[in-house]
């Protein structure tokens, strides 16, 4: 589940991760673009129906079932048969979008947890997406609002979106409308796809980024493509106590005082907001 990346839903979990090709952005940074960006004649894939992948996310001893990879609303129909029928097994089921998503659609969809790409401004959308940023800010603050388990990840890409301005955009949003509990990732760009000119994210740049958001007041930041940091650790925000020890996308160390049935920190007792 860390791949997705979701740190504070099951973490150490083991999900089984479906996508079809194509995207209803057209990103020229995209990390996945050999699949989103083609037709589904142009890649290699397998027909499944929802029964055939909740059996086989059985078979494989996983926890849930994620949609993920390319943009899981282009292929709704099929995440919505199969959401409703991992759940009736007993799986999760999450999402990783990029939030082009109305509101009846997602409402009706049996999704645990979310991690939601707000990518950058206004213009970002526009010249680098196709997109647009209200939307997706719109299906945040819903999916918190319906009571959807919520993380933000943000692409740096060097000088397109990291920008100090942008940044603390994204991180006041995060803030008064999703909440300080919610975990936000800073991950690093590498060239692909249209921007392969544009040299990977400085690590000093996504430290710089997580340390603006924690003198913000938010809780959980992370930074993400960047195995062995430790910005891919979770922390007591309030005495600093490590919580999970990560690397790689592995939990090496779960440290959380549950015997209460609430999640607390181990050293103080302060209430850590993660799903396990």
């Amino acid at each position: 589940i860390e791949k997705k990346p979701l740190y504070h839903f099951y973490p150490g979990s083991l999900t089984f991760s479906i996508a079809t090709a194509g995207c209803n952005f057209r990103c020229k940074h995209c990390q996945n673009w050999e699949v989103s960006q083609a037709a589904p004649d142009q890649v290699l894939y397998t027909t499944l129906y929802p029964e055939d992948i909740v059996k086989m996310a059985l078979e494989y001893s996983c926890d849930g079932i994620s949609y993920t990879y390319t943009e899981p609303t282009v292929f709704y129909e099929l995440m919505y048969d199969t959401a409703n029928v991992a759940r009736e097994r007993g799986l999760y089921n999450v999402m990783v979008t990029n939030g082009y998503i109305n509101e009846e659609p997602l409402k009706n969809l049996k999704i645990d947890g979310m991690n939601i790409d707000i990518k950058g401004n206004e213009q970002f959308y526009r010249e680098v997406c196709s997109g647009s940023l209200e939307p997706v800010l719109r299906t945040a603050i819903l999916s918190k609002k319906i009571g959807m388990h919520v993380e933000i990840t943000n692409l740096i890409v060097p000088t397109y979106n990291d920008n100090t301005e942008d940044i603390l955009n994204i991180i006041h949003f995060v803030r008064d409308y999703l909440g300080r509990d919610t975990p936000l990732h800073f991950t690093r760009f590498f060239p692909r796809y249209k921007l392969l000119h544009i040299p990977p994210t400085p690590i000093e740049t996504l430290e710089r980024a997580r340390d603006l958001a924690l003198e913000e007041g938010l809780k959980y930041v992370y930074i993400g493509n960047v195995p062995g940091h430790q910005g891919e650790n979770t922390y007591c925000p309030n005495c600093g106590t490590l919580l999970i020890d990560r690397s790689k996308f592995t939990v090496i160390v779960v440290n959380i005082d549950t015997s209460s049935g609430v999640p607390r920190c181990p050293n103080c007792g302060e209430i850590i907001d993660i799903i396990m």
